[in-house]
């Protein structure tokens, strides 16, 4: 099955799906895009490269659990799906939104295909047939920017929005199960405590049901725990760091890999230690990792001087009434002050009943 380990550094500049075989990227530099598949299997020697291409800029992909096809997610709301055993093949559509698609995921038996959109919308669509919808899952008061169907309870879905919520579904049903308001979790003190911010990545861990997730242009990294018993979701800490996080992943095993914005020290690695999640110590596989992203920082050096990939879809509110009031009221003031003149030249005095009228209007 499909792994959801991956890199989205500011929401734009490179989008990363892996499976257990497979690696999928997306460099997202312009308005067409197109999508790289990779085959690292050990069996090749070397790696076999699929290339497709979309007609607008790649938002998000992702493997099906069987690892069959690529779906890939663009800005104008279309969904896409290419062969992975066809490298020469064209990209199907498979279902279209009305608005700007921010990510795609599908549940671990390849029956439903979840898309997310910028109109505070979940889809769930029959992958079988992508016209016929499930349900949607109707809550968020903005754009949808991350989904991830839990992999140990495939009925749930974990998503977050650029309301600060976190929130945990039935998604077959589209019921609403918990959600979590990220802005009480904050300190008043915090430079960042008033302000608006949406999840770039959410990451689970399987083996204490941890919730791990990542604010766009936060330093700070949430954890929770999930009780799929009780259905809801219980805040444990939060992770801060000195230097700007692009991404984080929970790997088997280790822990939770905090990628951030510092050349000398690009990753953390964090394990909890008395139920507390803290920094370990450096190690020789964080040595190894660490020594190649310094090799390679000028790929990602760029990304840190790139706005916020999501402060631009926030709904924008225009007041008019207030404007209009504000002028009508002025225009009365001026008549009040000089009003207009009679038939015979002089000045007409306005009635105090007409002036109190006019007011009033």
């Amino acid at each position: 099955m499909a792994s959801c380990a991956g890199l989205a550094l500011c929401g734009r500049a490179l989008v990363v799906r892996g499976g257990s075989r497979f690696l999928a990227t997306s460099t997202a530099g312009s308005d067409d895009d197109v999508p790289f598949t990779y085959d690292c299997s050990p069996a090749e020697k070397k790696s076999q490269e699929n290339k497709g291409t979309v007609v607008r800029r790649c938002t998000a992909l992702t493997f099906t659990a069987s690892e069959e096809k690529l779906l890939v997610a663009d800005k104008s709301g279309d969904v896409y799906s290419f062969s992975v055993s066809d490298p020469q093949g064209c990209g199907k559509l498979e279902l279209g939104h009305l608005s700007m698609l921010l990510d795609v995921a599908v549940s671990p038996d390849d029956r439903y295909v979840l898309t997310a959109d910028r109109d505070e919308k979940i889809r769930v669509s029959w992958a079988a047939a992508p016209h016929s919808i499930e349900s949607f899952c109707l809550g968020h008061a903005e754009f949808v920017s991350r989904i991830l169907v839990v992999p140990d309870h495939p009925e749930l879905l974990l998503s977050s929005s650029g309301d600060c919520t976190l929130r945990l579904w039935e998604y077959q049903s589209g019921r609403e199960l918990h959600c979590c308001h990220l802005t009480s979790l904050r300190e008043p003190a915090e430079p960042w405590g008033d302000k608006r911010s949406a999840a770039s990545r959410i990451a689970y861990w399987g083996q204490e049901s941890c919730v791990a997730l990542l604010c766009d242009c936060i330093p700070v990294v949430y954890i929770f725990q999930l009780d799929a018993h009780r259905q809801q979701l219980a805040y444990r800490q939060q992770l801060a760091f000195q230097h700007r996080v692009w991404d984080v992943a929970f790997e088997e095993g280790q822990g939770l890999w905090v990628l951030q914005d510092c050349r000398e020290a690009p990753l953390v690695l964090c394990r909890p230690v008395d139920g507390q999640w803290q920094a370990v110590p450096e190690n020789t596989a964080l040595k190894k990792v660490s020594a190649h992203l310094q090799g390679n920082w000028a790929m990602l050096e760029g990304v840190s001087g790139m706005d916020a990939g999501f402060s631009g879809l926030y709904k924008a509110t225009f007041d008019n009434v207030t404007a209009y009031l504000r002028k009508k009221e002025e225009r009365l003031q001026k008549r009040r002050q000089n009003p207009p003149p009679g038939p015979n030249g002089q000045a007409k005095k306005m009635k105090p009943e007409e002036a109190s009228l006019r007011c009033s209007s």
